[in-house]
Parts: structure tokens; C-alpha cells; sequence
């Protein structure tokens, strides 16, 4: 390895932290007697000129990655680039959103902050070597504990940072011991030196309690049961940009990060026998998320709160494809992809249902179900965005979110027979039609129950645009999810 092949590998990673730096010398050093909206939009627009240079950078790499040696390090190509441009769009759909936001004057510095956490989920879907899983991990979560206490104004924002740094902090600590017993076992912190280590051994009783460790710690970044209870608390008190962000690109660098530690350490055990054992301890992860994620949204009355039990449930459903990603190589790349459409057109989604409860909690002042009430007549292209949102999060064709589940649950049941995933599909779809309620929840005070106050609510032009984008997407990808399956499939050419 010499410098040169790391600044190419490198060189979307490289682009964001530049534009980080440009953003604040700008926002800091030119314009730090500017009007705040100014200088809202020229750091947002800076970023988003950042993540444009970062897709630049990701369509000029070459070869099949960055080695040390013979260990491969960073990876890129294939599911690595769908996901790094996928956080990549995310993370400029989430800077957009700031523009009609006023929670802090530190613009400059939420933004910086936005870029180089994004930069840790580009290395965190790249990384495949130990050492720099966790460094892109921290990198992450740093980011997302600082961008969850800016509002400094309010309270539940300092209050859901600091339960998500408790959290993260225990998190961290598992899954830096299961890391080094997996080095202890291997003598190596690269994956697929692990890999071949203990397949050639058999895995040993410290094998599985690393293993635990793992999945205990990345449970924790994708809010799976039991260790989402950060979740809630962080959606309802980080400001919606951040929220937005918190609950798209991360998932998508999270569930990358999972993908590449499936293909290589479930599959440790589809070698040597108990990779049922192995891929049991997701599949009940899958479980406990779907029905706890679904029931628990049922009682909520905060919109954020429902949002983020929701995210807890479609952590399940994904969880329960990556359980199988593990089989032949046919099954496993129709998983894979099945996977990342979902994370992609989840996140997509997701960034739209918060920026519209963005713009009503700011007319309003809360982000309650009633804040909703005759919200077609306040402002009714709003309402329409919510509708196909909502209907996609649940599942309802044609929109794209029907065939990101349809996907899932048909690739399951592809890659392996037997009644254990037909029974987790068909909980699947029951916990879905659960789903569907509490949405209808929020679009009956839309669209049916009379409204309280009938004042035009107003969004700022540029976060209409961009939910209207989102709803166009969420409707063409339904109506042609070829469209998106292609341009996947083609990164694995």
C-alpha cells in the first residue's frame, strides 16, 4: 500500500471532510456577520456541493479496493458503492431540509459535523478490517450524539443526547470486546483473515460469545430489540434535520457494515455446521423487533415516537434478510440486493415523513397527532407528500415501499426452505397489516377528522421541493422499481 492507492480509495471521504472545512472557514471567516438565513442556505448548499464532489470521487475509483498486504481494507464496488451513494443522497436530502430550520445559529458547525459523520458511514460500508470498522463506528456516533444536543434551547434534545451517548458508550464497549476476541481466535483484525482462521480451526465456545458481543453492539446502531431503547427518546429530541439523518444514513452504513460481516462470519459457520445457531441470534432479533417495534408505535401520540418505533420494526424486517444472506452465491447476491433496496427506499422515505412533521411541528409547535388535524385544508400538497409516505412505510403497492418488503420476504423464502422463514415472513406481513393502523392514525387526522385551527400552515419553497422530489421518487421507483433494481444490479456486473 502506498499513499497514492489510499487517497484513491479514499477520495469521497477525502471530498467530505474538504467540504467540511471549506464550510466552516466560510461560514466562520466570510459571512460571520451574514443574516442567519444566509448563511443557513450557503452551508447547506456547500454540503451538498461536498456530497456532489464525494459521488464525483466514488465514480472515478478503480481496482478492487485497498490492500495491506494481502488483507483487503477498504472495499468498493458492488454493494459498497450502492451504499456509499446512497448515504451520499441522504445526507444531501438532510442538509436541504436545514434551510427552513432555525434551531441553532452554529450553522456552519452542524454542517461540518453532518459531513464528516457521513464520512465515518463511508467508511463503515467500505471498511473490512477491525480497526477500521470502529474507527468509521466512532467517527459516526460522534457525529450523531453532537447533532442530537444541538438545539441547545431545548431540553429533550440535551436529554436524548445524553441517553445516546450512555448508550453508545456501553455499545461501543461490547462490540470492541467481541473484536478482540475475534482477534484472540484469528491473530488478525482483518474479516476474511477471520474468516478463514476459524473455519480452519472450528469455531470454539468464545467464537459464539464474540459473536453475541457483536450483534449486541450493532444492534444497538440499527435499534433492534432489546437494545433500541435509545431510539424513541433520540427521534423526539434531536432537531429534524438531524433526526432525518440519524434515521437514514446511518441505517444504511449500519446495515452495509452488517451485510459484509454476514457474508464473511455467518458463513464461518455455514462451513463448519452451526450457522443455524449463528443466524438464530439475528432471526430473533428479527423477531422481537418486528412485534415490539409494531405494538409499541400502536400507543404513541407523538408522530416522532411512532416514527422511530417504526424504525424499529423495519430494522426487524431487514434483519431478517440478512439472517439469510449467508447460502449460495445466487441466493446470497439476491438477498444482498434485496437488502440495500430496502435500506435505500426506507432512508429515502423516512427523510420525507420527518420533514414533513418538521414543518408542521414548526406551525404548530408540536409534533402530536392532533398537530395533524385537517392538515389537507392547511396546506394540502403537504398532506398529499404525508399520504404517500405513510402508505409506502406500510407497504401499500404501488408505491415502492410494497415492493422493498415484497423483495425481502420473496429473497428469504428463496434462499432457504423449511418452515423457520416462511413462519418469520408471514409474522412479517401480519406485523406490517399492524403497521398500517397506526399510520392511518396520523392520515385520519390529515385527511378525515375536522381541524382545530384551518390556518395555512407554510413550507419554505425549497423543503417543498425537495419533499415533493421524495414523494415523485417514492411513487415512479413503486410504479418501475426496475428502475432502482437495475441500477443496483449493476454495480454487481
Amino acid at each position: 500500500m502506498n499513499y497514492a492507492d489510499l487517497f484513491r480509495v479514499t477520495l469521497p471521504e477525502t471530498a467530505l471532510e474538504v467540504a467540511a472545512l471549506l464550510v466552516l472557514v466560510v461560514d466562520l471567516g466570510l459571512l460571520r456577520k451574514a443574516a442567519l438565513k444566509v448563511r443557513v442556505v450557503v452551508a447547506a448548499l456547500l454540503g451538498v456541493a461536498g456530497c456532489g464532489a464525494a459521488l464525483w470521487g466514488i465514480s472515478l475509483q478503480t481496482g478492487d479496493g485497498l490492500y495491506v498486504g494481502e488483507s483487503l481494507v477498504l472495499a468498493n464496488g458492488g454493494g459498497v458503492a450502492v451504499a456509499q451513494i446512497g448515504i451520499l443522497i441522504l445526507t444531501a436530502l438532510t442538509l436541504l431540509l436545514l434551510i427552513d430550520s432555525s434551531f441553532t445559529r452554529h450553522v456552519g458547525e452542524y454542517v461540518a459535523v453532518v459531513l464528516m459523520a457521513a464520512t465515518g458511514g463511508l467508511l463503515i460500508a467500505s471498511a473490512r478490517d477491525l480497526l477500521v470498522i470502529f474507527i468509521g463506528l466512532e467517527l459516526l456516533s460522534l457525529g450523531l450524539y453532537i447533532l442530537t444536543a444541538f438545539a441547545k434551547s431545548s431540553g429533550k434534545s440535551a436529554e436524548a443526547a445524553l441517553k445516546y451517548y450512555l448508550f453508545g458508550g456501553m455499545s461501543a464497549a461490547f462490540l470492541l470486546f467481541g473484536f478482540s476476541y475475534f482477534y484472540g481466535l484469528s491473530g488478525s483484525t482483518n474479516l476474511a483473515k477471520i474468516q478463514e482462521a476459524i473455519a480452519t480451526s472450528g469455531p470454539s465456545p468464545l467464537f459464539y460469545i464474540a459473536w453475541i458481543l457483536v450483534v449486541a453492539g450493532l444492534g444497538f446502531k440499527v435499534a433492534a430489540v432489546p437494545f433500541h431503547l435509545w431510539a424513541p427518546d433520540t427521534y423526539e429530541g434531536a432537531p429534524t434535520p438531524a433526526a432525518a439523518f440519524i434515521a437514514s444514513v446511518s441505517k444504511v452504513a449500519s446495515f452495509a457494515l452488517l451485510i459484509s460481516i454476514s457474508e464473511s462470519w455467518l458463513r464461518i459457520g455455514e462451513r463448519c455446521g452451526p450457522w443455524p445457531q449463528l443466524a438464530g441470534i439475528l432471526l430473533v432479533l428479527a423477531a422481537a423487533s418486528m412485534i415490539v417495534g409494531n405494538l409499541a408505535a400502536l400507543a404513541q401520540v407523538s408522530v416522532r415516537r411512532l416514527l422511530a418505533y417504526s424504525a424499529i420494526a423495519h430494522a426487524g424486517y431487514i434483519l431478517l434478510g440478512i439472517a439469510f444472506i449467508p447460502g449460495d452465491v445466487s441466493s446470497s447476491f439476491l438477498v444482498e440486493k434485496a437488502v440495500l433496496f430496502y435500506v435505500l427506499t426506507y432512508g429515502l422515505t423516512t427523510i420525507g415523513a420527518f420533514g414533513v412533521v418538521g414543518v408542521v411541528e414548526r406551525a404548530t409547535g408540536s409534533d402530536k397527532l392532533d398537530s395533524f388535524l385537517g392538515l389537507h385544508k392547511r396546506n394540502p400538497v403537504l398532506a398529499a407528500v404525508l399520504l404517500v409516505l405513510f402508505l409506502s412505510l406500510a407497504g401499500i403497492p404501488p408505491l415502492v415501499g410494497f415492493w422493498a418488503k415484497f423483495n425481502l420476504f420473496a429473497a428469504v423464502l428463496g434462499a432457504q426452505s423449511g418452515p423457520t422463514p416462511f413462519a418469520l415472513v408471514a409474522l412479517a406481513i401480519a406485523m406490517s397489516a399492524v403497521s398500517l393502523y397506526y399510520y392511518l392514525q396520523v392520515l385520519k387526522r390529515a385527511y378525515v377528522m375536522p381541524a382545530v385551527d384551518e390556518t395555512p400552515i407554510k413550507a419554505h419553497p425549497v423543503t417543498l421541493i425537495v419533499l415533493l422530489a421524495i414523494a415523485a421518487a417514492v411513487v415512479v421507483f413503486g410504479c418501475f422499481p426496475a428502475l432502482l433494481q437495475g441500477w443496483i444490479a449493476s454495480f454487481y456486473i
